[in-house]
């Protein structure tokens, strides 16, 4: 009997762990607080606990992550609920899955002691954005508040230079820029901004960072346990800000500056306590808030746009 016991041990002990099960998430950026979740769920071991081996990969291209997964080459891409809407319509199989950030970051930023201090103050101005399609729509929609339009201010493409196009004066507002990012740029830099918040402004509130997985060909098991993750790691931020702060920038050293210092702390309310918590009618409505910018053609069913994988 003692033998038997003891060669069962001998096999448990040669016995090597489960593998984990691998997990390839496209960031839509380099790393940046935004990210914050991800990071820590990492580094605290959260990822490991639920059996996951999650791949993290900063793209050369922010464009590419929904393309990655709607190709089948990675599992999962953060991208932006905007940008969502477009890629269905475009037909391509991307579903939000989970929410990383779940308020608008995007604001239009002017110059604190500029000209600007609210919308009806844009008549003759300039505005610079990034890019044309939806930051034209959310304009429109800021500009209808004041009873303006896009013929009443001159649009400028200042490419991603947004917070210096507007501190040099190029430009009297930006379009793009994040409350948390260019803000807080502006400050370090010494020319303090001031955000016009465009959900304030006619906008329908969206969620500015969206995880999304491939609608065809995904793995909703391995997308909750993910998920629970994040959730976890999320609260650990939420609980812990300063802990969380020195566990996250210790992984870089580009991240160990005031401005991701800064951004981190403006970050924290933003992200979603319950990344798989799916607000139906926040789709529904910007939806139909694309629709009637004319930036989508067809509206889509629910379930087409976002799911709540733990209810599949």
């Amino acid at each position: 009997m003692k033998r038997a016991i003891a060669v069962a041990a001998a096999l448990l002990a040669g016995t090597p762990a489960l593998a984990q099960d691998k997990l390839t998430l496209m960031l839509d950026w380099f790393v940046n607080p935004n990210h914050g979740p991800i990071v820590i769920a990492q580094e605290n071991g959260y990822f490991a606990d639920e059996n996951l081996s999650v791949e993290v990969i900063a793209p050369a291209d922010p464009a590419d992550p929904p393309k990655m997964v709607a190709a089948g080459k990675a599992d999962l891409a953060i991208s932006y609920q905007p940008q969502l809407h477009l890629q269905v319509a475009e037909d391509m199989p991307l579903t939000r899955v989970g929410t990383l950030i779940a308020s608008p970051l995007n604001c239009l930023l002017v110059l604190e002691d500029g000209p600007i201090e609210e919308v009806a103050d844009l008549e003759g101005h300039t505005i610079g954005y990034s890019v044309a399609g939806v930051e034209e729509a959310l304009l429109q929609a800021i500009l209808d508040q004041a009873g303006l339009g896009l013929d009443d201010v001159e649009l400028v493409n200042v490419n991603w230079s947004l917070s210096p196009s507007l501190m040099s004066g190029q430009v009297d507002a930006v379009i793009g820029a994040y409350r948390n990012f260019e803000l807080n740029q502006m400050q370090i830099e010494g020319v303090p901004g001031a955000c016009l918040y465009i959900e304030e402004e006619g906008v329908p509130p969206y969620d500015e960072l969206i995880y999304v997985a491939n609608s065809d060909d995904m793995d909703t098991d391995t997308i909750n346990r993910f998920l629970r993750a994040t959730e976890l790691a999320t609260q650990f931020i939420v609980n812990h800000p300063q802990e969380a702060w020195e566990i996250f920038s210790s992984t870089s050293k580009e991240l160990q500056d005031d401005l991701n210092e800064k951004a981190w702390s403006d970050t924290i309310p933003r992200f979603a306590l319950r990344p798989a918590a799916l607000d139906a009618g926040r789709y529904m409505a910007f939806q139909e808030f694309l629709l009637d910018a004319g930036l989508i053609e067809a509206r889509q069913t629910l379930d087409r746009l976002a799911l709540d994988p733990g209810r599949q």
